[in-house]
C-alpha cells in the first residue's frame, strides 16, 4: 500500500500534516500552519524534496535517540520525523520518506 498525508487541524485550530507509510505508521509530521494553503504548500515541498538526501537534516535528541528533519531549498524545516533508537533506524525513516512522499495522496481529515 502506498503512503500518504493526512491534513488535519490541532486542537489549538491550526493546520497541520503527517505522511504515513503504507503500514499506517507515520513517518513526518510538519509544524502547524495558521493558514489550509500554507498546509497544502508544505506537503507540495515534501513531495518536492523528498527524493534528495541532501535536504534531510539528521540529529540526536539529548536523550540519546535519533531524529531527522527534512528541509526545504530554502534551509526552512518542512517535516519532523519521530525519535528512533538507533541511527540505522533513522536511516531506514529517510528511506521511507523518500520512497512514500513523492506520489502520496493527500487525505483531507479537516472536515
Amino acid at each position: 500500500m502506498a503512503g500518504k498525508f493526512e491534513l488535519y487541524k490541532d486542537k489549538g485550530g491550526e493546520f497541520r500534516f503527517r505522511l504515513k507509510a503504507g503500514n499506517g505508521e507515520i513517518i513526518l509530521a510538519s509544524e502547524g500552519y495558521k493558514q489550509r494553503a500554507s498546509a497544502e504548500n508544505g506537503i507540495a515541498s515534501v513531495k518536492k524534496n523528498a527524493a534528495d538526501d541532501a535536504r534531510y537534516e539528521r540529529k540526536e535528541t539529548k536523550a540519546g535517540k535519533h531524529m531527522f528533519n527534512l528541509k526545504a531549498t530554502n534551509g526552512q524545516v518542512i517535516g519532523t520525523s519521530e525519535s528512533y533508537e538507533s541511527a540505522s533506524g533513522r536511516d531506514n525513516g529517510i528511506e521511507s520518506v523518500k520512497k512514500n512522499a513523492p506520489d502520496a495522496t493527500v487525505t483531507d481529515l479537516t472536515e
